[in-house]
């Protein structure tokens, strides 16, 4: 009789020699492994199980030093794109944030000083557009990342959106970007749902540009947009194809006005529970824990660290408000968590910044 094979779901033995062999490099999370685990019970001993080993898989993989970023919104509003998540897209009728034209140098550099003074590594320059083309846009653009690479204490990381070209991804590296954000969002079969006005293959396109031009890589999405189980270990699988450096992760923040902005917040246990199986397919990349994570958790918050997650967004989001850093350091802390410092983080590719939402805004 062929063999029987343990539900992962509800068998916290089975769980715990999975990690044990993960660790060991003998084997990888499967799809199918995932799409159990991310079933789990809240509460039961196979989701203690689970967490356990997300931390073990943590520790393991990329240590125990927790990696801060930061983002700035050199470009707010008017949005072209039709991104249902997005407070900033052009079918959004929010109006609670600034909408402002491309910020000036003395603005950036303000913003960046203050991000450093969080404990940020690296701050990213995210815009409210489609992407970026070739002439006079992409020749402001380098100017000002030119500037920013320059005189910046902490990395240069930049989120423009969509790439019209292998030339401007080279243009956006000369010009001193180590890292470009670029996020996926969601599954490939989920994309249609929540964006008509382009398409997941142009982001498989422009994060092809981005790693040709030697960038680092950083690419995540949002959790909660009506996706199934299923989709979201779809996206996991996605993710594991392009090999991110830095992976950030959102939580929908259902925004009235939005596109989803009729839809229920996830629940606490459900996206902790989430979280934890990114780290189960993806244990050797960096996981951050961006935007929607105050809206969703609650006084909870703390609890996304028995995740697995090694990097954390401080200070505001896009749109929205974000977390004292001393929180962070605090919490952190009580996980066996230490903080990286900017001088020591500062230079390297794997501590890549994101923004919330990709090139949707929050």
């Amino acid at each position: 009789m062929p063999m029987t094979l343990p539900d992962l779901s509800v068998d916290p033995v089975a769980i715990h020699d999975l990690a044990d062999e993960i660790i060991a490099g003998r084997t990888q999370c499967t799809a199918e492994q995932a799409r159990q685990l991310i079933r789990v019970a809240p509460g039961s001993a196979a989701a203690d199980a689970l967490f356990a080993g997300s931390q073990a898989l943590r520790t393991a993989h990329v240590g125990i030093k927790l990696k801060c970023c930061s983002i700035i919104n050199v470009k707010a509003g008017n949005c072209s794109e039709n991104c249902s998540y997005c407070a900033q897209s052009h079918e959004s009728t929010f109006d609670g944030y600034d909408k402002t034209k491309w910020m000036d140098g003395e603005d950036i550099a303000a913003a960046t000083g203050s991000a450093a003074g969080n404990g940020a590594q690296a701050i990213s320059l995210v815009a409210a557009w489609k992407g970026v083309k070739e002439g006079k846009q992409l020749d402001m653009v380098c100017k000002t990342i030119e500037e920013f690479a320059k005189t910046s204490p902490i990395r240069a990381d930049v989120n423009l959106g969509i790439l019209e070209s292998q030339v401007c991804a080279d243009r956006i590296a000369q010009a001193g970007a180590k890292v470009y954000g670029h996020n996926l969002e969601t599954a490939p079969s989920h994309f249609d749902s929540i964006c008509s006005t382009h398409s997941f293959a142009e982001r498989m396109k422009t994060i092809r540009f981005i790693k040709n031009a030697g960038m680092g890589l950083c690419s995540g999405g949002i959790v909660g947009m009506g996706e199934s189980l299923d989709q979201r270990v779809e996206f996991m699988e996605s993710l594991r194809l392009i090999e991110p450096d830095m992976i950030p992760i959102n939580f929908l923040n259902p925004i009235a006005g939005t596109g989803l902005g009729h839809l229920a917040k996830l629940d606490p246990d459900e996206a902790l529970i989430s979280l934890a199986v990114f780290r189960w397919m993806l244990p050797d990349r960096n996981l951050m824990i961006a935007g929607g994570k105050e809206v969703v958790m609650g006084d909870r918050l703390h609890e996304v660290f028995r995740t697995g997650i090694n990097s954390v967004m401080v200070g505001n989001y896009l749109t929205t408000m974000g977390t004292s850093p001393t929180y962070w350091q605090d919490a952190a802390a009580k996980y066996g968590l230490e903080f990286s410092t900017a001088a020591a983080e500062s230079e390297r590719p794997s501590s890549g910044c994101g923004k919330p939402g990709g090139c949707g805004r929050r």
